[in-house]
């Protein structure tokens, strides 16, 4: 009996074991990191790594993030089993990886990624002990309106006392729009009842860059990201 507990033992480890050894952890090409503006001493700061899997052997583009001091370390990998012996379709794969740093300290910091100065981001202050000042929509997708600059927001409001009153929407100057889908309690009563939504927004043209990044705070503390290309 124990000699055959051994035998699956090693039977079972050995797939394990191999994939260990023949898949492994590799930095990926960037295009760069877009870093919303508006963020306080309660977020969970998220920023947007955009890059690309050069080949379909790789895959699950990640992060790995370190703050020293003032800095932001950020790496972008994906797992790889490519060693030049196996075959890899050759396809490059464009992405966007939403990634958290943390709740930071007021103050500025230098976003670096794979050991190169990308931008700054700057944390405010917040003007409260909540978590958040506003509540907002509990965004899931963002929908591009085909041969417009008009986007569709859609989600579920978790309650029929909950209902949208305004966009709220802020640049960092650059690349990246900041969206706050600003809800507003109109009652005190507050059942359970999931309800779909759809809002349609107009994306603004005050910033030049194209295509940017539509960044949309949602419900759960974390947010919603599109690259929009305007028309």
């Amino acid at each position: 009996m124990k000699s055959l507990l051994l035998i699956l033992s090693v039977l079972l480890s050995s797939p394990i074991m191999a994939l260990e050894k023949n898949i492994w952890q590799a930095e990926v090409p960037s295009k760069g990191i877009y870093i919303p503006k508006g963020y306080d001493t309660n977020d969970d700061i998220e920023l947007i790594a955009e890059g690309y899997l050069p080949n379909l052997c790789y895959k699950n583009p990640h992060t790995l993030v370190t703050v020293e001091q003032n800095k932001v370390h950020v790496t972008l990998q994906a797992w790889t089993n490519d060693n030049g012996e196996v075959p890899c379709a050759e396809m490059i794969v464009p992405f966007i990886h939403t990634f958290s740093v943390g709740v930071l300290d007021r103050g500025n910091y230098e976003v670096l990624l794979n050991g190169k100065k990308t931008g700054e981001l700057f944390v405010e202050e917040s003007s409260s002990s909540a978590i958040d000042d506003l509540i907002y929509a509990n965004v899931e997708v963002i929908e591009r309106v085909p041969g417009e600059n008009k986007v569709i927001i859609h989600g579920h409001h978790p309650s029929f006392c909950l209902e949208f009153n305004e966009f709220q929407i802020f640049h960092n100057d650059k690349d990246v729009f900041s969206v706050l889908p600003v809800m507003k309690q109109v009652s005190d009563f507050c059942p359970l009842k999931m309800t779909p939504f759809s809002l349609e927004l107009e994306v603004p043209s005050s910033l030049e860059n194209n295509p940017v990044l539509l960044h949309v705070r949602s419900m759960n503390g974390k947010s919603v990201n599109s690259l929009f290309m305007r028309q």
